[in-house]
Parts: C-alpha cells; sequence; structure tokens
C-alpha cells in the first residue's frame, strides 16, 4: 500500500474533496476547498483522475513518500516546490516514487495549496464527504488538522472523474466583487458609500470559518449595529460584529449568525479572496445578483 508521511505541517492543512453541498438544513456546512479553483486544477495538472486532496495552509508541507510510483498535481495560490531537493515549476504534476521527498513552502501568493493523488486517501467517508471541518472535530484525518508525523495511506481510486477548472475572471489586485445584503438598509447611505470607497486590510485572523478584516478607515466606527435574531448564513457573507470589525465567512462557516450582514461576496470571487494573505489591502466593489449569476463558471 502506498503511503505519504508528513514531516512538516503548516496551520490550517486538512483533507478536502468536494465538500458535503445541500446539508445546511441540518445544521451541517459544506466545507470542501477555500480555493476550488485551485483545487480543480490540481487534478488537471496531474493529468489523470485525482481523490480528495491534502489542503496545505500557508507555511508549506514537506513529506516522504513510500509505494508504486504514482502521479500527483500540485496547484493553487504561488508556492515553490522542490523534489528530492529540486526546484519544479508551480504548478506542476510530479511522478512520486520510494522514498521522494517533497517540500512546498510559500512563494509571492496564497494561503492554500493543493496536493491531489491518483488514488484516494483513505480517510473515512463521513455524510458523503472526506472533508475535515476542524472546528466540528467532522471528517478527515480524526476530525483535526494535520499534524508532523501522521501517516495517510493511499487507496485504490475508483471511477472519480478529473474535476472542471473554473477559469479565473479577475486579477489578484482587483476589487473583490459583492452583492448587497438584506441588513444593508440597517446602514446609512454614507456608510455604504465608505465601505466601496475603502480598502480594508486582510488581519492575521483569519481560519477556515472566516477572516477578519482590519477596517483602517475607521468605516464602522459610527454605525450603530444592532443584534440581530440568528438567521440563515452562507460562505461569502460579510458580518459587521458588534465592536465594528468586518468579517466574511469563509467554507466551513456556522450555520446561522445574528450580526447584520451588509454583503455577501459573490461565488466567482470567494477563491481568490481566501488567497489574500495577512496585510493585503482589499477594496470591495458591488454587482447585481444577475451579473454573480452571469459570471459564476463553478459546477459541482
Amino acid at each position: 500500500m502506498s503511503r505519504v508521511v508528513l514531516t512538516r505541517v503548516s496551520p490550517m492543512t486538512t483533507i478536502q474533496d468536494a465538500g458535503r453541498p445541500g446539508l445546511f438544513a441540518h445544521g451541517i456546512g459544506a466545507s470542501g476547498p477555500m480555493d476550488r479553483a485551485g483545487y480543480a486544477l490540481a487534478a488537471a495538472t496531474a493529468e489523470i483522475p485525482c481523490g480528495a486532496a491534502i489542503e496545505i495552509g500557508p507555511l508549506g508541507l514537506d513529506f516522504t513518500y513510500h509505494g508504486a510510483p504514482l502521479a500527483t498535481g500540485a496547484a493553487g495560490g504561488s508556492f515553490t516546490l522542490t523534489v528530492d531537493g529540486d526546484a519544479r515549476p508551480w504548478p506542476s504534476r510530479i511522478d512520486l516514487v520510494e522514498e521522494a521527498k517533497i517540500s512546498i513552502k510559500p512563494g509571492p501568493y496564497g494561503n492554500y495549496a493543493y496536493l491531489r493523488f491518483a488514488a484516494e486517501i483513505g480517510v473515512p467517508v463521513v455524510l458523503g464527504s472526506r472533508s475535515t471541518n476542524a472546528t466540528v472535530g467532522l471528517g478527515g484525518l480524526d476530525g483535526r488538522m494535520l499534524a508532523a508525523g501522521d501517516e495517510l495511506d493511499l487507496d485504490e481510486l475508483t471511477d472519480t472523474p478529473i474535476a472542471p477548472i473554473r477559469p479565473a475572471t479577475a486579477a489578484p489586485g482587483d476589487p473583490i466583487r459583492f452583492v448587497w445584503g438584506i441588513h444593508a438598509d440597517l446602514f446609512s447611505a454614507a456608510i455604504r458609500a465608505a465601505f466601496t470607497a475603502s480598502g480594508f486590510r486582510i488581519s492575521a485572523r483569519m481560519d477556515r470559518m472566516g477572516v477578519r478584516l482590519d477596517d483602517t478607515e475607521s468605516v464602522f466606527a459610527d454605525a450603530r449595529l444592532l443584534n440581530l435574531v440568528s438567521d440563515a448564513v452562507v460562505p461569502g457573507d460579510i458580518q459587521i460584529l458588534g465592536d465594528g470589525t468586518p468579517i466574511v465567512l469563509m467554507r466551513d462557516n456556522q450555520p446561522t449568525g445574528g450580526y447584520p450582514r451588509i454583503g455577501t461576496v459573490i461565488d466567482a470571487d470567494l477563491d481568490r479572496f481566501a488567497q489574500l494573505r495577512a496585510g493585503k489591502m482589499v477594496r470591495f466593489e458591488p454587482v447585481t445578483v444577475a451579473h454573480a449569476h452571469r459570471i459564476s463558471k463553478w459546477k459541482p
């Protein structure tokens, strides 16, 4: 049996597949890859059907491979890759052989990279998925993030198609597009105008549940913020917390929330937002729902 032995593991590294869509009504988030385009590209780069991914956090990953030759795809963000000490391009197909040593380290862009093998990672299927939600201890390897010393078995893959590639719809520096939320009218016209005209800094307070933003221009300093009756939320919702901090909900978000939501990042831009590193500035640009639907390329 083939396996990988993890020797260096970034925080926020988990096992992810396409996720658990359709279970929000039961209080279970979809999880799945933070950058779905990067996840799909990893399989396409391998040029062969692949199983679930190791979603690698911002500091990268090192591992040693044991087993018969195996094709693997590495993609997502812009990281650096070496195979047995030799530099490789990114993204890249890797033809793993016995005792191969792989090192992935941070490059110029991105928080998440993806390794997808022409095999299935040997963890149980829970509610139709191998995806990890470490916040609630669901799926993946014992419901937790991966750590140095973990060994992952790679099982024979059965009937898994190559995931489609979703082409990038905007350049990394472009504004993040959103649609106004159901609570937008709780904010004054002046605050709404300032929200679209101002820059926000990605904070270091980020995980798979959400990304907090630093309100560097005090857009929400004078907002009359309300605690609302909790109702359903979705990935991409932009909540304004009680202290005026904006937070963008991500793939492992809770199913309900009680803070006002000024808007929702559109599906076509949420991957790109997830890859923005701490310290980067971001601006938000409103679009219509019809426009968001028209440019969405993701097909589950």
